[in-house]
């Protein structure tokens, strides 16, 4: 180093504008933000009962149900904790070991659960740069294969994700409800999966 002095500094707080650093953008777009990201935790949400659904009944064989007693409560245990890649992948071994389902297009729904669980990470952990004049904000967002997010988002983009990933969470919920199945923890029709 060399021998110049360093001037320092800190943020002066009391001097922030009120809501920084989100103060740049109107409150309908934190809306719209918050409720896909909302949107995208009932995703997940949906994912772990229907994991809990197929593996509930799915049937085994005589000699296969004292191991998968032992395996299901952890599995039930990571279908809570787990991020949405994780689930999707579960749920996608789950639907594949029932020998009962009866989703007729099981990759194309994976692959856009995939698709959107990109989208959430961009939602939930981009750090949103100030609108431009239309409004819409480039997320500071890097993935795992360095690819950084260069486009811009509105809040109409944002709400037509929310839109996407609550269609989504429905046809998820369809793919128990169609084998004749009661969806865990609401009142709909068909057979409950577990009484209490």
């Amino acid at each position: 180093m060399t021998e110049e002095k360093l001037v320092r500094s800190i943020v002066a707080l009391d001097r922030l504008p009120g809501r920084f650093p989100t103060h740049k953008h109107e409150g309908v777009f934190w809306e719209s933000l918050g409720r896909a990201v909302a949107t995208f935790g009932f995703l997940e949400e949906v994912l772990a009962k229907a994991i809990f659904a197929f593996t509930a009944t799915r049937p085994y064989d005589e000699v296969e149900i004292e191991q998968a007693y032992k395996e299901w409560l952890p599995k039930l245990e990571r279908a809570l904790t787990d991020p949405l890649g994780n689930l999707i992948d579960v749920y996608g071994k789950a639907v594949r070991d029932h020998s009962r389902a009866t989703i007729d297009n099981l990759d194309d729904l994976l692959r856009d659960l995939r698709k959107a669980s990109e989208m959430r990470n961009i939602l939930c952990h981009g750090s949103w740069r100030m609108p431009n004049v239309a409004g819409a904000s480039v997320p500071f967002f890097v993935n795992h294969q360095k690819m950084v997010i260069d486009s811009a988002m509105d809040r109409q983009s944002i709400d037509q994700v929310q839109r996407h990933a609550a269609e989504l969470a429905c046809a998820v919920i369809n793919t128990v409800t169609h084998m004749g199945w009661r969806f865990p923890g609401s009142t709909g029709p068909g057979k409950a999966i577990w009484e209490e």
